[in-house]
């Protein structure tokens, strides 16, 4: 590992970092409330840290290796969320452990929160918190690559350990530095045309331009304690809706349809097939229920409820406008396990990702036909596209290290004294980044020890670093060479 040239990384990332809190600030002028000072502090103390890093090793320009890339990664999110909880810590009385889960979960678009009165904080804080969601939802790392060309490295290593999924190779366009502008240029489309469809539908612009951060991050903060469920308006959640599943398709398919201008690539896209089709099935087994139990007699409510709660749950986003973990039967654990499928590969969304879901169902079946025919030869196909042994084996890698994780973290979180439903809900919340669970954690995690939420932020930056990243960090192999 080239622990300058990492050093130097770090530091010009810090910097560049700390200049985010500038749009806050302005809120806060333009508000005139009381959260000016303690941005300012948190922005001295960021851009102090960045130039203590970078100022002694700023005319060390070497070539990454893959390595750095990962050490740079891992680090920089461990960073980023200490100094990202600094503003938390220094206008309100949550513990270091509160301010740090509060910003984790910003960072990795999770969406819990152990904020409660949030109706009552000053809107610079707001706009911050809303703001940390829509910088993590793409991958700061990769807008770092895209609005700082000069850092004069090779990027392709931060954008192999920052892109989730299994193909991580795959680029928009020939350069990196232009497929990290072409994935930020996107996003801010979706976002502003998001905005634009919230204040019209009714919300203030400031509310607006907050929930389109966290709605396109798939994300779930919101600015008030109720959620969306605060403006208890269908064309609102229908919006929110819409713009999910957006932020939960392949940025490649958008790409492809912007430059096109052809909407039937959408279908094209198996991952965006089989994702639509998951959530019509979940959809239509939540409402059944809910009608059937007498949960909502009028089709058209369960219908608006039932298809809220699974889309925000499936997209790991988080946003709430019913209670459902009160819901009966199975459908608490059917939509919080849900989770677990998440949203497309290349998408803003957590979870397993449907495309590693698809390998995995073919290979199941290539399994059932060997059985039948020993001798025969074959291949699993996506479309037209053969999958080669050693993608397959990655995936396989990757289920049982994220189950893996879950059941360790889980046991480590039932041991802080929390139950049973709260322990394993909790975190399959954090490690899917969906926000809510059941038990004690299903509107908020103000209730849990330090000590668990030190846990459950491990779980966050885990599955936000699709596991390999971190753990590889953890193999004395690693460091070897």
């Amino acid at each position: 590992m080239q622990l300058f040239v990492t050093q130097r990384i770090l530091g010009l990332l810090l910097i560049s970092f700390s200049l985010t809190l500038l749009p806050p600030l302005g809120v806060s002028l333009w508000y005139e409330d009381e959260g000016l000072m303690p941005l300012m502090q948190a922005f001295l103390v960021m851009f102090g840290v960045g130039v203590v890093f970078w100022f002694p090793v700023r005319k060390v320009k070497k070539e990454l290796h893959l390595h750095d890339g990962f050490v740079i990664t891992a680090v920089f999110w461990t960073v980023l969320s200490i100094v990202g909880a600094l503003p938390f810590l220094f206008i309100s009385d949550l513990t270091p452990a509160q301010a740090i889960f509060e910003a984790v979960s910003g960072f990795t678009t999770t969406g819990a929160t152990v904020i409660t009165g949030l109706d009552d904080w000053p809107k610079s804080i707001l706009y911050y918190r809303q703001q940390l969601q829509w910088l993590g939802g793409l991958g700061i790392i990769v807008l770092a690559v895209a609005v700082l060309p000069m850092l004069g490295i090779g990027g392709m290593q931060l954008y192999r350990a920052e892109t989730p999924g299994p193909m991580r190779d795959e680029k928009l366009t020939p350069r990196l530095e232009n497929t990290a502008k072409t994935l930020l240029y996107i996003y801010i489309v979706l976002t502003i045309a998001c905005a634009l469809a919230y204040w019209m539908a009714g919300m203030s612009l400031f509310d607006a331009i907050g929930h389109s951060y966290s709605t396109v991050a798939t994300g779930g903060f919101s600015t008030h304690d109720a959620s969306l469920g605060y403006y208890n308006s269908a064309l609102i959640e229908v919006i929110a809706m819409v713009f999910i599943i957006l932020g939960s398709l392949n940025f490649t398919v958008h790409f492809v349809v912007m430059r096109k201008m052809d909407m039937r690539h959408y279908w094209y896209d198996i991952q965006g097939r089989v994702f639509i089709y998951i959530v019509l099935v979940l959809i239509a087994i939540t409402v059944i229920v809910l009608m059937w139990k007498g949960v909502y007699t009028e089709f058209w409510a369960a219908l608006r409820y039932g298809s809220f709660a699974v889309i925000s749950i499936i997209s790991s986003t988080g946003y709430a406008t019913a209670d459902f973990s009160s819901w009966p039967l199975f459908l608490p654990v059917l939509i919080l396990g849900s989770g677990f499928i998440g949203g497309c590969v290349g998408s803003t969304a957590g979870g397993f990702r449907v495309i590693r879901v698809i390998l995995l169902y073919k290979q199941a079946l290539r399994e059932i036909m060997r059985l039948i025919h020993p001798n025969a030869v074959i291949a699993v196909k996506i479309g037209n596209q053969k999958i080669s042994d050693s993608v397959a084996q990655a995936v396989w890698g990757f289920i049982f290290l994220y189950m893996a994780s879950y059941i360790l973290l889980s046991l480590l979180f039932l041991a802080t004294g929390v139950d049973e439903v709260t322990a394993f809900s909790g975190i399959a919340a954090t490690l899917n980044m969906t926000g809510p669970g059941l038990g004690q954690v299903a509107v908020t995690y103000e209730h849990i020890s330090d000590a668990g939420l030190w846990i459950l932020s491990f779980a966050m930056l885990l599955a936000r670093l699709e596991i390999f990243t971190l753990l590889v960090l953890l193999t004395p192999a690693f460091w070897k060479r």
